[in-house]
């Protein structure tokens, strides 16, 4: 028993963890598999790439997904609440980037072929498998969670200009210069405070260009208001998080201070 917990605080410690050589080596062989999974999903949805190559694509995703299925089943066996990491969002995207292959084998015949596809397409959730490498993630979450008041008052203000910017030019324009609707105004007010630009509908009348003249100018603004509240909040977070990769094997929290020996979440030993 007391060997069991020693191999399960093993596993732990290299899967979850980043400070020994085999948690390093880890991390890079994950992220390799990761990177390279996307790539062949991209190739594969290529035409003449697949009639060419299509039996490699499939042996390369069969052996992709079995390797992703152990590091799944790994991650469950090594923690004390296998749950919280099941339930977890990393748990559920590791989840979905290892079924669809697995559901191409039960579900079968020509007029399925479509639906079997779009449940492949589902492999490209192994991308977000890469936010667990990014060694500022916790410096990010941490700020948009500081921030997310002041953001989303400033998209509530956005909101509210658009319905009165669109509503405005649905009076001054109306049907017979494209803005047929309230809420088709309204969509292009959003395209064009967001400096997008589509061209699909466009002000015809004097009035309503100085209108757009003024929603274009004023989108600029508007663009750089959340990137200055979200840089405001990752220099303060710098100065409260720590980047430690040590990960709790009961709670899966992480952000420990260098010599923490206890779990802030649950006191779990380190």
């Amino acid at each position: 028993m007391k060997q069991q917990t020693s191999i399960r605080a093993r596993i732990h410690e290299i899967i979850f963890g980043a400070e020994t050589k085999a948690g390093k080596a880890f991390d890079i062989a994950l992220l390799i598999l990761i990177l390279f999974s996307v790539v062949a999903v991209m190739l594969e949805s290529v035409r003449e790439i697949r009639e060419q190559h299509g039996l490699l694509l499939r042996w390369i995703e069969w052996i992709i997904t079995i390797l992703f299925t152990l590091e799944y089943l790994l991650r469950v066996y090594s923690i004390n609440k296998p749950t919280k990491y099941i339930f977890s969002f990393m748990g559920i995207i590791d989840l979905l980037s290892t079924i669809p292959t697995y559901i191409s084998l039960i579900v079968a015949g020509p007029q399925y072929l479509l639906t079997i596809r779009a449940l492949r397409l589902l492999r490209v959730f192994r991308v977000l498998k890469l936010t667990r490498f990014v060694g500022e993630a916790a410096l990010l979450k941490e700020a948009l969670k500081a921030s997310r008041y002041k953001i989303s008052v400033f998209l509530l203000t956005v909101l509210i200009t658009v319905v009165l910017v669109g509503t405005l030019l649905y009076i001054v324009e109306g049907p017979e210069n494209g803005f047929k609707s309230i809420p088709l105004s309204i969509y292009w007010a959003i395209v064009t405070l967001t400096t997008v630009g589509y061209g699909d509908i466009a002000p015809q009348t004097p009035l309503g260009q100085i209108i757009a003249s003024f929603v274009m100018v004023m989108g600029y603004g508007i663009i750089a208001v959340p990137t200055g509240i979200v840089t405001v909040a990752m220099s303060d977070a710098k100065k409260r998080v720590q980047s430690n990769t040590r990960s709790c094997s009961n709670c899966l929290a992480d952000e420990h201070h260098d010599h923490a020996l206890y779990c802030y979440n649950c006191g779990q030993e380190l």
